[in-house]
């Protein structure tokens, strides 16, 4: 056996030394550039938009003609970088994956402007029926700190304290950005009880809500709300967001349809101007209670006196702020948010002590605290409380529709899936059988691809960026 000579001994020690020296990240990404499938898995990841929790799949799928059996189209994992395929997490929530939530974000925005202005399966006439954006609050649980535009919080000249010894007023003038907005001026008098619970229910209210507004418009028609049907529809899309309080408020568009959906004009006697008194109506009369609970009473939950109604405008209207795209860019901004952005967190509560381990601020703690101590009561045990503790006990989606409002995030994501494919549209007048098998194998990055990932995604963040500014001076490329 050759003798190692002494410089190639501390060839290797150096080495070693610096290996030793280098972060776990800077390891593990000198580990990911020498595997041989390293090209392929970051065209991968590029093609995933730079997805921050990618699920890994194995497996194949072989799509045949369904007479002669011949073999159209083969895709096989066996080939790919660990024998697997990674897809998009798909995750809504801008703070978990960014890019899922931009995608996700897009999608919505065209789910609600083909109910506004047609396309997507969605006829071109609903641009011309009435159309209203309605914004719907929850009730005061007690005064809290509020910042805007330079004005004084809360003036108060005669002074006063509450019965807790606390003032009733604030002087200062708060920034969007100061942590204290949304914090009650005393945390005794906060109706917390109150705050949860209207939020366990705020998705029934909703639905006894759009019960209550159709038996209105029969009433201003002059019909029975069972025959209403025969005249009109009523079609909606509304997205939920937390305020600085911790209160969940509804964003929704609501539109009058024909008696056969979106293809056929309502008639004439329903108006705009009859939709807006109905929507305001409804909403003053509405109402559901809670179970009866020892603890907490029998609470009654309404809607909050504050409540905007306005008409939705063409695009064409550039002086109004309510138009078509704008309330569907509207929309489609809040529905990738979630409590985490009004300083919350997204992940489930297991135990009580991650409660109060929790990086939020005192108020959200308490209210996250009520949820688990009423969630233990056994007369409030349907509502789910402990499950919900971290959106604060709301439970509802993020954005709901009515069936007829306008297309799905599923066919949108066919859609795109079909053109990325490239291809598949020209197998079309073929009959076709296709047999997939697919199994889970994994998820996530490691860290060194975590930070490729995010270098990928920023990338396409900035190259979106430089395309609107483009199209905003008038610049005219390639799709």
């Amino acid at each position: 056996m050759p003798a190692i000579s002494d410089e190639a001994r501390r060839s290797v020690l150096n080495e070693a030394e610096r290996l030793r020296l280098l972060s776990s990240t800077e390891r593990d990404l000198i580990r990911l550039v020498h595997e041989p499938g390293f090209s392929r898995w970051l065209d991968q990841i590029k093609s995933i938009g730079g997805c921050a929790h990618p699920i890994y799949l194995a497996g194949h799928t072989t799509t045949r003609d369904a007479v002669t059996g011949e073999v159209l189209r083969h895709y096989d994992t066996s080939n790919e970088p660990g024998g697997r395929m990674p897809v998009r997490c798909r995750n809504r929530r801008e703070t978990r994956c960014e890019p899922c939530s931009y995608l996700h974000a897009g999608d919505t925005f065209h789910l609600v402007r083909s109910g506004l202005l047609g396309g997507k399966g969605v006829t071109d006439g609903v641009r011309h029926h009435p159309r209203l954006f309605v914004t719907l609050t929850a009730p005061s649980f007690g005064a809290v700190h509020r910042a805007g535009d330079g004005q004084v919080c809360r003036p108060r000249r005669d002074g006063g304290v509450c019965e807790h010894g606390r003032s009733l007023g604030c002087g200062q003038r708060h920034s969007d950005t100061d942590p204290i907005v949304g914090q009650p001026l005393c945390r005794d008098c906060y109706d917390y009880p109150g705050h949860v619970l209207w939020h366990a229910l705020a998705g029934k209210l909703w639905n006894r809500y759009c019960h209550m507004l159709r038996r209105h418009l029969a009433t201003t028609a002059g019909i029975t709300q069972t025959r209403l049907r025969e005249h009109l529809t009523l079609s909606f899309a509304k997205v939920a967001e937390y305020q600085d309080r911790g209160a969940v408020h509804f964003h929704a568009v609501i539109r009058l349809d024909g008696p056969d959906g979106p293809s056929s004009p309502p008639p004439l006697w329903a108006t705009t101007d009859l939709l807006s008194d109905a929507v305001r109506s409804a909403a003053d009369q509405v109402e559901v209670h809670t179970p009866y609970s020892p603890a907490a009473g029998e609470r009654v939950i309404k809607w909050g006196k504050q409540r905007d109604v306005h008409a939705i405008r063409s695009d064409a209207f550039t002086e109004s702020a309510v138009t078509d795209s704008a309330v569907a860019a509207y929309v489609a901004k809040y529905v990738s948010k979630s409590v985490g952005d009004s300083r919350g967190i997204d992940y489930r509560i297991q135990d009580f002590d991650s409660i109060r381990l929790a990086p939020v601020n005192a108020h959200l703690r308490a209210l996250m605290a009520t949820c688990w101590r009423l969630g233990g009561l056994p007369e409030l045990e349907a509502l789910n409380l402990r499950a919900w503790a971290h959106t604060l006990g709301y439970r509802g989606h993020v954005l709901t529709k009515s069936r007829q409002y306008s297309t799905t995030y599923g066919a949108l994501r066919a859609v795109r899936a079909d053109y990325q494919s490239g291809g598949v549209l020209a197998l079309e007048d073929r009959e076709t059988v296709t047999e997939s098998a697919w199994r889970y194998v994994g998820s996530g990055h490691s860290p060194a691809e975590a930070d490729i990932a995010y270098g990928i995604a920023e990338d396409l963040a900035h190259v979106r960026e430089i395309r609107r500014e483009m199209i905003a001076e008038g610049w005219k490329y390639a799709a």
